[in-house]
């Protein structure tokens, strides 16, 4: 990668990064030297760039929050690797998130321009996606689910016990798990504090309800609760 490639390419790697992120993890990013990364970063900043450093724990080099770049400028291939894994996602079911994650592919196409169009739609016909697609999940489960967990909004469930009756609680989302052949949700109990787990599938319904805010137990690693 020429220099100037790679300065863009770092510059890029940091608009994607807002919140900052050290010179070693750059360096080992880019497969560079400290040395070289703290060079390029010096040239960032004296072509104009707003780049600037914290010290100390949680620091690292972050572009000013109010600084805008032109919009990302995708070639076709890094198109095709784009919307070819979404795709692969959308007919394994391996993502919840499926209205979502079309609307993201259809950006992605549209900054193409003609002759990138062609060329993405090219490669897509190369590509096969084979597999075994994991347990369908109604429409309405997997919108209420993804406002749950990006607006953070306790999320009410409805699911049927193994005797067959129904069971209604009212939980927030810890972690979404994401397996083979499923979808698994880490939640906990809003009402009674106890950590469950539920496969999205065995969900009859599920909606958003409450006021976004702050999840009562953070994001980080958890233990796996018990399958309800």
């Amino acid at each position: 990668m020429k220099r100037q490639e790679r300065l863009f390419a770092i510059a890029e790697f940091l608009r994607g990064r807002r919140t900052g992120v050290t010179a070693s993890v750059l360096a080992e990013r880019f497969g560079l030297t400290l040395r070289t990364i703290y060079r390029d970063l010096d040239a960032l900043r004296e072509a104009g760039l707003p780049l600037h450093g914290e010290q100390g724990r949680g620091g690292g080099y972050a572009l000013d929050r109010h600084y805008g770049l032109p919009p990302i400028n995708l070639n076709a291939r890094e198109a095709a690797l784009l919307v070819a894994l979404g795709t692969q996602a959308q007919r394994l079911r391996t993502l919840p998130f499926t209205e979502t994650l079309q609307s993201a592919l259809d950006k992605v196409r549209g900054a193409l321009s003609v002759s990138a169009q062609r060329e993405l739609l090219e490669v897509l016909g190369q590509l096969d996606h084979v597999g075994v697609p994991a347990h369908p999940v109604t429409d309405e489960v997997r919108r209420g689910v993804e406002e749950a967990w990006f607006a953070r909004r306790p999320l009410r469930v409805e699911y049927r016990r193994r005797e067959g009756s129904l069971s209604v609680r009212t939980v927030r989302i810890e972690r979404v798990v994401m397996e083979r052949t499923e979808t698994r949700l880490n939640v906990v109990d809003v009402e009674t504090g106890e950590r469950r787990q539920y496969a999205l599938h065995h969900l009859e319904r599920a909606e958003a309800v409450g006021e976004a805010g702050a999840l009562s137990a953070a994001r980080g690693p958890s233990r796996s609760p018990p399958t309800r």
